[in-house]
């Protein structure tokens, strides 16, 4: 028997969600952070979500407390989920694995969408033809490469965390490939979902299959409802915003 749930939060707002936002908004074509991506820490909006996290995993965990806590490697995602436990009161070691991390983007990290148009044309066009889930960016990651790496993950879930509920904290483009790989969805019913959805940060969405085998079935997708309770700004900051197929 396999883990039972699955809750996966992505990470509160870091500061470069932040800079990005700005870079966007004001037509630059670099985004400004003084961080390499592993090393991109929390905003202090992203610290009071994560608290605002915390909380919620107060009042759940008497239900179905995680036997089992992992992260992305990469600092928000850390941040969020020590912060979070720390406010619960979860005392469980966090496992880190790099098939948490985030999608790699290559030679377009730190790019806006008019920084691409004007540095990579052909790399945008690409794109385009490919569509989002297929289109790897040189050096970088297409989401079904992320697909494959969490195919691995979820194999280790279940053979360490039996029977169990299991927390991951990740990011954006991870849980959505999560929902793509346990749901079993097309790429066109994951594009289609990813066009009018979007992980909050500091949000949770869970996945249950109650024999602890098979498919799983979406219960909730990015819960954000502690945010609002705690009176914190619910920040959603979508990495990738364009679905469109080719």
């Amino acid at each position: 028997m396999g883990a039972t749930e699955l809750w996966l939060v992505r990470h509160g707002e870091s500061v470069a969600n932040v800079a990005s936002f700005a870079a966007e908004s004001r037509g630059l074509e670099v985004i400004q952070v003084e961080h390499r991506d592993a090393d991109v820490p929390l905003s202090t909006t992203g610290e009071e979500q994560a608290r605002a996290l915390g909380d919620w995993l107060a009042e759940n965990i008497t239900d179905a407390a995680p036997s089992a806590v992992w992260a992305s490697p990469y600092l928000r995602a850390q941040q969020t989920v020590a912060i979070a436990m720390r406010r619960a009161g979860l005392d469980l070691p966090i496992r880190i694995d790099e098939r948490l991390r985030d999608r790699e983007l290559g030679v377009l990290d730190l790019l806006t969408t008019q920084g691409v148009e004007a540095r990579y044309p052909e790399e945008a066009q690409r794109r385009r033809w490919l569509g989002k889930f297929y289109y790897r960016p040189p050096g970088g990651e297409s989401w079904a490469d992320v697909a494959l790496r969490l195919r691995s993950f979820l194999r280790d879930v279940d053979l360490y965390d039996d029977g169990g509920t299991v927390l991951a904290a990740a990011h954006d483009a991870v849980i959505m490939l999560f929902l793509y790989v346990c749901n079993g969805l097309t790429e066109k019913e994951l594009l289609g979902f990813a066009r009018d959805h979007t992980v909050a940060n500091a949000s949770v969405t869970k996945l249950t299959r109650p024999t602890g085998a098979g498919r799983w079935n979406l219960e909730s997708f990015a819960h954000e409802d502690h945010l609002h309770g705690a009176g914190v700004p619910v920040t959603e900051h979508a990495g990738d915003t364009s679905a469109e197929i080719f």
